[in-house]
């Protein structure tokens, strides 16, 4: 029989019997049932798509309203419709019946979870507990025309004071510690200085500004200016560690007729276009278990969000998370990171409290503007000048030498086994090298004269000037 003939012969046969065997009504095929299951399985990837779309539009949003409501609102809309859209798409190939069940529900289910966690990780407050600074006897106040509430103390000089006063400007910025800065450099009153010391506006017992972009070095200059006129000072000593040691150097360019002599202890990055970054350095000099910690710290989810919102609107962030909170969980994390800031085997001391998050974080974040280059000024000045750099700090040692190069009348001393705080990894050293500089004896250190890195600097190098005095 030919082939023709023989298919003839079974459409024939099987129009008979019914045509060819149906599958029972509601059956699934292997193919279709690991299509539906697929779906399913990623349902929750589209969920998840749509969380993170949700968080980028809210961001986008903060950078044009500061109003929370706006922002938040802004997020939930783009995450429901991104969620609609995304089970949509995973859900187009099942039947039109359990589709459309299936899209109620998941939508459902979806954002009623997306909504709920993002509530309990990013909209209920951290909680951690707010400690004040330690007391310092004699604290005081003072109200400046700049609109800063300045908390400070003065230890007065014994015998007969010196004509220009020292006043201790601390770094971070935003990390105060009024009571061990009293303490210690309250010792420079045996040698006759009135000693001020002063939390910087945004940390300590100071106030807090309601817009964070106020945090700047100008604002520290002008606060440094309004303080000389409130304790009737012609002239001061300045003595600025890191974050200080920048605000110094400013008010120096600005108002050289006011500065006797100036201490820059483990100086910040002098100007914006020697800034190399490593002020992220101390995180490598922990330990993996305290990294950890320390990341822990930070991976909560609101925490992320606020640093989040600072670097596109400050505003935004401030209403968002406000300074109580957020102080109170910078207090956690930078004692977590403290030891970063020493030699190994040398303790960072006492925890501190009372720091100001939005004074630390807003200089460094991506919106701050790059602060007035001060070596243009410097380079004219003959005010004595001495840099301090301990061989384990985590800066780079070019954040140094280009303080000893901008000023024409600076020497530089190295000071062996101490940290970014010197002052507390080598109290007694540190403390002989300020006081012969404050009083014109001979230094009790011989200043570094090299144009190199010391062999045991523990730091990065940094870029180093290469023009200029070496």
């Amino acid at each position: 029989m030919s082939n023709r003939a023989q298919g003839e012969t079974t459409r024939t046969k099987l129009a008979e019997d019914g045509g060819p065997p149906r599958q029972p009504r509601g059956s699934l095929t292997g193919h279709t049932v690991a299509s539906r299951a697929w779906a399913l399985l990623r349902l929750p990837l589209a969920v998840v798509a749509a969380a993170i779309a949700g968080v980028l539009a809210l961001v986008g949003a903060a950078s044009a309203s500061a109003r929370p409501a706006v922002f938040l609102g802004a997020g939930l809309v783009v995450f429901v419709a991104a969620t609609a859209a995304g089970i949509a798409l995973v859900t187009r190939k099942l039947p039109e019946r359990r589709r459309r069940r299936t899209r109620l529900v998941a939508v459902t289910v979806g954002v009623l979870a997306g909504v709920a966690g993002f509530w309990a990780t990013a909209l209920v407050p951290v909680g951690d507990p707010r400690r004040p600074p330690a007391p310092v006897a004699g604290q005081r106040y003072w109200e400046l025309p700049t609109g800063s509430r300045i908390a400070y103390a003065h230890l007065p000089a014994q015998g007969t004071p010196r004509p220009a006063p020292v006043v201790f400007l601390h770094g971070g910025p935003g990390v105060a510690d009024m009571a061990g800065d009293a303490a210690y450099f309250g010792q420079l009153t045996a040698d006759g200085f009135d000693v001020w010391v002063y939390d910087q506006v945004g940390t300590g017992r100071s106030s807090r500004l309601g817009d964070p972009r106020g945090y700047t070095i100008p604002r520290g200059v002008a606060d440094l200016e309004a303080i000389r006129q409130r304790i009737g000072a012609d002239r001061m000593v300045l003595l600025g560690h890191s974050w200080g040691a920048q605000v110094a150097a400013s008010y120096l360019a600005a108002y050289p007729e006011h500065v006797a002599r100036v201490v820059f202890s483990s100086p910040g990055a002098l100007a914006p276009a020697v800034d190399d970054g490593s002020d992220a350095g101390v995180r490598e000099r922990l330990a993996r278990s305290q990294q950890l910690g320390l990341y822990r710290l930070l991976a909560r989810p609101r925490v992320l969000l606020g640093y989040a919102l600072l670097q596109v609107n400050p505003r935004a962030a401030h209403a968002f998370v406000g300074d109580a909170e957020m102080d109170a969980r910078n207090d956690r994390v930078y004692n977590a990171g403290r030891a970063g800031t020493h030699c190994q085997g040398l303790g960072p001391g006492p925890a501190l409290h009372g720091l100001g998050f939005y004074a630390y974080q807003f200089p460094q974040s991506a919106a701050a503007r790059p602060w007035a280059d001060p070596r243009p000024q410097l380079a004219h000045l003959q005010t004595p000048a001495l840099v301090v750099k301990g061989s384990c700090d985590y800066l780079s040692w070019a954040s140094a030498v280009h303080y000893r190069q901008a000023l024409p009348n600076a020497e530089l001393v190295y000071l062996h086994r101490a940290g970014h705080n010197a002052y507390q990894d080598q109290p007694a050293a540190f403390l002989a090298v300020v006081r012969a500089f404050l009083t014109g004896r001979p230094l009790p250190i011989a200043s570094w004269s090299g144009s190199g890195v010391p062999a045991d600097y523990e730091g990065p190098e940094g870029q180093l000037p290469v023009t200029g005095r070496q």
